[in-house]
């Protein structure tokens, strides 16, 4: 398979501007200069059928195309790169690798959208990450590449990074444009919606690391080359998927969009470790609902994992062993939410503790038949929260409620975990 987003990377190291220049890097960005229109790189992105890879999955182009060019002002571009959710750590492995490929994608992204200043805001713990986007920053613009009328074309960008206090609810680009201007991380009220007023109140893009990442070999190679990565017609290019759990390999690794559950599991990652069998998984990240065998052969795609009870969400596989409790795997998930709530609204400030509440009773023995009814509700009610955090973390208990209901009734029947004494570690 053709690596995109991997195809410059060295195993032990960084790769630096010279090679990343040799091999291709910021030839889209003289291209988009000298040759394109901002109108023609964002068609090429709506061409190429990209789509978010933060999370949501929205079509790229389609975003930028909601910029309106006629409202006063300046416009901002944001990377967001607060890349928080279990499971998920493709962005932290892109920039550890290659940070150019970034800083190129925002370069033509803000040309598209005639962005003058654009941030890449990133979580505090991406300290290496953080050092490695400095200096590609200070190198491209060293180079001509960032700064003002780069490459002679009249166009001028700065490009400036900013590394967050850290919460997840950062990871909601409301949120993270208060975080930005220095307010409470909560999210905003929509609409208006940022493209019309968002970071001090001017139109402004969110997109995450991946995405960006992706538009120069959008740009370089073409839309429909880069479409045609996909495994099936259907997805476009390429996704980082993140592995962890109970396989042989656990890694983060550029694989074809659309390529199977099953095909990811026993290539790549090598099967299950010795003694383990398939029983779960998390598909895309510490929010989406579980798949069990049943799912083996979903192709690993926005659509077909919708269709099939889950979300793609980062690609974020963790995946789980026949000895693991999937009572107090969903407890775990759901611990890691409550205390990452913001606390703007109700369902999520009180709902999220409370489901918590319900789950360690359950895996305590101290369940009652009752309590299912209770998630059950919990998993509508909290649909109505301000942002997508409560609905999210609902996302595993859903699975858990119908895919793993004999593990419920089990422990309540029993009045204990029956897995206690046979986990994994």
């Amino acid at each position: 398979m053709e690596q995109v987003l991997f195809r410059h990377n060295h195993p032990d190291r960084m790769v630096s501007l010279e090679e990343y220049r040799l091999e291709g890097g910021f030839e889209a960005w003289a291209k988009a200069v000298r040759a394109m229109s901002p109108d023609e790189v964002q068609q090429a992105v709506i061409d190429s059928g990209l789509r978010g890879r933060g999370g949501a999955g929205f079509p790229t182009g389609k975003k930028w195309s909601f910029v309106p060019r006629d409202l006063p002002g300046p416009r901002y571009l944001i990377c967001n790169c607060d890349e928080m959710e279990p499971g998920t750590y493709k962005d932290r492995v892109l920039l550890e690798k290659n940070p150019y490929l970034l800083v190129e994608g925002m370069a033509l992204a803000a040309y598209a959208l005639q962005v003058n200043h654009a941030f890449i805001f990133i979580r505090r713990g991406y300290e290496q990450a953080a050092h490695n986007l400095r200096q590609a920053i200070d190198e491209a613009r060293r180079a001509g590449l960032l700064g003002s009328n780069i490459l002679a074309g009249g166009f001028s960008l700065e490009l400036d990074l900013h590394q967050s206090a850290g919460r997840y609810i950062c990871g909601e680009e409301t949120a993270l444009m208060n975080a930005l201007e220095g307010l409470r991380a909560n999210p905003r009220a929509k609409p208006p919606f940022p493209a019309i007023k968002g970071l001090w109140g001017q139109p402004t893009v969110v997109n995450n690391v991946e995405t960006l990442a992706n538009i120069p070999a959008i740009i370089e190679r073409g839309p429909a080359w880069w479409k045609g990565l996909a495994a099936i017609p259907e997805a476009a290019g390429t996704k980082l998927f993140c592995i962890s759990g109970h396989v042989q390999k656990t890694e983060c690794i550029e694989l074809p969009l659309g390529i199977t559950l099953g095909e990811i599991i026993d290539g790549p990652c090598g099967g299950m470790r010795p003694g383990s069998s398939f029983k779960a998984c998390i598909p895309g990240g510490a929010s989406t609902p579980y798949f069990t065998s049943d799912h083996w052969q979903v192709a690993m795609d926005f659509d077909a994992v919708a269709k099939a009870g889950s979300r793609l969400g980062t690609g974020g596989i963790v995946v789980f062993d026949q000895n693991t409790c999937m009572v107090g795997a969903t407890l775990n998930l759901i611990r890691f939410f409550a205390r990452e709530s913001c606390g703007w609204c109700t369902p999520c400030r009180e709902g999220l503790p409370f489901v918590q509440h319900i789950l360690e009773r359950i895996e305590d023995g101290l369940g009652r038949p009752e309590d299912i009814d209770i998630l059950r509700e919990h998993v509508q009610r909290l649909n109505y929260a301000f942002c997508a955090l409560a609905p999210g973390a609902m996302g595993p208990v859903e699975g858990l409620l119908r895919l793993f209901g004999d593990e419920l009734d089990e422990h309540i029947a029993k009045g204990k975990c029956p897995f206690k004494g046979s986990r994994s570690h």
